[in-house]
């Protein structure tokens, strides 16, 4: 007879209960550890895995929030219906994509689109109402929008004076920094990039092998060596520090000038700039007057002023960066006088050069360029505001004025009378910036500007302007001839005439 609660020669029940219990929190135990390891310790791994799509899921499921122009999207949502559901689209995709970028769900994000794309993307914890709340729900929320600073009359008219010519424009308002307009040409359509289909792989691949760069932006991210629009930093730098005191005295500069130390002989495309004014110089753009002026400066000065200007800066961004323009700190004489009409080893980007024109229409003062309004949630409830940092002086404002009478008599009797503008006040400079081997290459020209309506109290614009396919002559005018008619259409532009 058995005990009760034995089995026939058995063992008491509650050993196989303790013996089972002791196996399942093992079980248990290691599931934990094992849930640990992945959430924990292999996190990163895993959700940087190409194999893992939910992050990428998830940031399609909802529609992408919207860049703004004049309080109009230029951008969209589709709905393609398919895994990585919401696809990026472009309203008049070549005009503004200098500025939005793209946002491609297999070659990912730039300019605006990645600057931006916390709030776009909805991925910004400033977007929720409840940030506690989405954390725990890990409900997405719906992108927020870009407003930019962008005027688009302005924008349209810079890309119709292109005509599909490579080159670029750059606008800024003078007194805030607002980037008024930001064009590069040849342009491309964003949308081609969007998806991830095999079209979009073919699109890139043609792209990125077109010899004329349509997705390089000119206005920011390439330099060019500045040419007779440098002058106006020169002129800058020499009123300030003493060299010049008087725009219409003579000055002692020999024509041709020998660079110093070298047996090169400096010349200029026109006549009569032997000794001549800095004014008369300056309208006529004599190259011996300047290089010998820059030299009469000096490096330490010449420098301080192009720094100040914004030359060799490299955390510029708009809010995206923009590459550094340079000016050469360690040269000799020669290259000196070279770097001083906008040549050696002087470059700038067409978004610099109307950082230039802007500080002189604002009285020496440069205010920080910038691109982003503000960003709003997609109700448009404001979410940040606007970019705009304070200004510094670059000049004294005593020079800043005399910049302003040299530049208004270019546009009046000088180099660049096509940028005149009826019932306003415009001044400017053109250039033409030489370089390949034996400067054989054809020139680039250039136009800087600024423009004032007579009923204003200050200038409301100013423009940079590059062409590098320049059809007119290699000399000064080709300035004048091909940039300066497309600045003042911009500048109409903005001033509404």
């Amino acid at each position: 007879m058995t005990e009760y609660g034995l089995p026939d020669g058995g063992r008491p029940m509650g050993k196989y209960i303790r013996h089972a219990c002791v196996f399942c929190a093992l079980l248990l135990a290691a599931l934990l550890a094992n849930a640990t390891r992945v959430q924990v310790v292999r996190s990163e791994d895993y959700n940087g895995s190409p194999a893992n799509r939910r992050a990428a899921i998830a940031r399609y499921q909802v529609p992408r929030g919207n860049i703004l122009v004049d309080g109009e999207p230029v951008t969209g949502s589709v709905d393609t219906g398919e895994q990585l559901r919401y696809e990026r689209t472009y309203g008049n995709g070549p005009l503004y994509a200098p500025v939005t970028g793209f946002s491609s769900q297999k070659y990912g994000t730039t300019y605006l689109e990645h600057a931006a794309d916390g709030v776009l993307s909805g991925t910004d914890p400033m977007l929720a109402p409840l940030p506690l709340w989405s954390d725990v729900a890990r409900a997405p929320n719906r992108g927020g929008d870009v407003v930019t600073t962008l005027n688009r009359q302005a924008q349209e008219a810079a890309f119709r004076g292109l005509a599909g010519r490579k080159g670029a424009v750059a606008a800024i308002e003078p007194a805030t920094g607002r980037v008024l307009a930001l064009v590069s040409s040849p342009s491309y359509d964003p949308s081609e990039l969007s998806g991830n289909s095999e079209a979009v792989t073919s699109a890139w691949a043609r792209l990125n092998q077109d010899p004329e760069k349509p997705m390089l932006n000119r206005a920011v991210r390439q330099t060019y060596p500045p040419g007779s629009t440098f002058k106006v930093v020169t002129a800058a730098a020499a009123l300030d520090a003493g060299v010049v005191t008087d725009l219409d005295g003579r000055t002692d500069s020999p024509d041709p000038y020998r660079l110093p130390g070298t047996t090169t002989r400096l010349t200029n495309e026109g006549d009569g700039c032997r000794d001549a004014s800095v004014r008369d110089a300056f309208e006529w753009s004599c190259n011996t007057v300047f290089a010998k002026l820059g030299v009469d400066v000096g490096v330490r000065d010449m420098a301080a002023t192009a720094q100040a200007f914004g030359f060799n800066d490299t955390g510029v961004r708009i809010p995206f960066a923009v590459a550094p323009s340079t000016f050469d700190t360690r040269v000799d004489k020669a290259q000196l006088a070279l770097s001083s009409i906008g040549q050696y080893n002087t470059r700038a980007t067409p978004l610099q050069m109307a950082m230039v024109a802007a500080a002189v229409a604002d009285g020496g003062l440069l205010r920080p360029p910038y691109l982003v309004e503000r960003t709003t949630r997609h109700g448009g409830e404001p979410v940040s505001g606007s970019a705009a940092r304070p200004g510094r002086q670059v000049m004294r404002p005593s020079t800043a004025a005399l910049m302003k009478e040299l530049m208004a008599g270019v546009v009046q009797d000088g180099t660049g009378t096509n940028a005149a503008i009826p019932g306003a006040l415009v001044g400017g400079k053109t250039g033409t910036a030489q370089h390949g081997v034996g400067n054989a290459g054809v020139p680039y020209a250039w136009f800087v500007s600024w423009a004032q309506a007579e009923d204003a109290p200050e200038p409301q614009v100013a423009v940079a302007v590059v062409v590098e396919d320049a059809s007119a002559d290699r000399g000064e005018i080709s300035g004048g001839g091909d940039a300066a008619p497309i600045a003042r259409e911009v500048m109409r532009a903005v001033l509404g005439r």
